[in-house]
């Protein structure tokens, strides 16, 4: 079978850094006033025909990528054909713009926000939460099912995966104020990554990125996806929803990502470092396990 055909990764954005003024303290001085690169964070709204969704807290670009694997990860669309138009409002220019994008379904299709409304504490997320107010795996195992068994990777494969995220941490290596995500097939070639302030956001717009350049085949699917820093239940969630049966991070795992990564049929793996890692669930896709 041939691989899925790679989205475009994240070039390095100017919106996503800028400067501030920054004094350090060597140890016996504080030095004279610097400028020091820091990781960009503004709000993003999403709108729904004219309504307001959610507020997440993001770095700015790929905005619709975000939108679009934050809308497949709540269950709100099933796929790119769900989507009508996405777009900025407002005008270049004018304050605040690019920090609201309006969603308009596709002919026909309505997206009902009101599952969404009833699992969130009010409408505002932060770019370190993911689906505040769910109270158990049932809640997603209720509308998303388990992954299937399969596909069998090297275990090589996914100790190298959290390094492939070095390919897309532009703006780390400035700031070292944001996260990564990367979705790689089964010989570990990077198909998406992109960096954001939010482990989620970022793990949203790789999603996004897949939908949108696979709009009419939603079964060819990365087989990895690898995340920095720890793997909580959002991040699992978010992996179910897009049928990426295993997640590698480079941080430990909570309590609810192990159970609901058994529970849905998803390969855990955590401290992917330095070519060793820990399973927590599904060892059956290593192979040799």
């Amino acid at each position: 079978m041939r691989p899925p055909r790679p989205a475009p990764l994240a070039p390095a954005d100017a919106r996503g850094v800028a400067s501030k003024p920054v004094r350090r303290w060597n140890g016996a001085t504080l030095l004279p006033t610097e400028d020091d690169s820091l990781a960009v964070e503004e709000p993003l709204e999403i709108r729904v025909n004219g309504e307001s969704l959610v507020t997440t807290m993001r770095t700015p670009g790929h905005d619709r990528e975000l939108t679009v694997g934050f809308l497949l990860a709540e269950g709100l669309i099933r796929g790119a054909d769900d989507l009508g138009t996405l777009a900025h409002c407002g005008r270049p220019g004018e304050e605040g713009w690019g920090n609201v994008l309006e969603v308009t379904p596709a002919p026909g299709v309505f997206l009902d926000p009101e599952p969404l409304r009833a699992t969130r504490r009010g409408t505002l997320t932060t770019s370190a939460c993911g689906v505040c107010g769910r109270r158990s795996v049932e809640d997603l195992l209720t509308g998303c099912a388990p992954l299937p068994p399969g596909p069998v990777l090297s275990p090589i494969a996914v100790a190298r995966a959290t390094e492939r995220l070095r390919d897309v941490q532009r703006n780390f290596a400035r700031t070292g104020g944001v996260h990564a995500a990367a979705a790689l097939d089964l010989e570990g070639r990077l198909l998406a990554g992109f960096e954001d302030v939010g482990r989620h956001n970022a793990v949203d717009k790789v999603v996004g990125a897949l939908v949108l350049a696979h709009p009419k085949d939603l079964t060819r699917q990365p087989a990895l996806l690898a995340v920095s820093g720890r793997v909580s239940f959002e991040i699992i969630q978010k992996a179910v929803r897009a049928r990426i049966p295993v997640v590698a991070g480079v941080s430990a795992a909570t309590t609810l990502a192990v159970d609901l990564a058994l529970r849905s049929g998803v390969t855990l793996a955590t401290f992917v470092r330095d070519g060793r890692f820990n399973v927590h669930s599904h060892a059956e896709r290593l192979a040799g396990a």
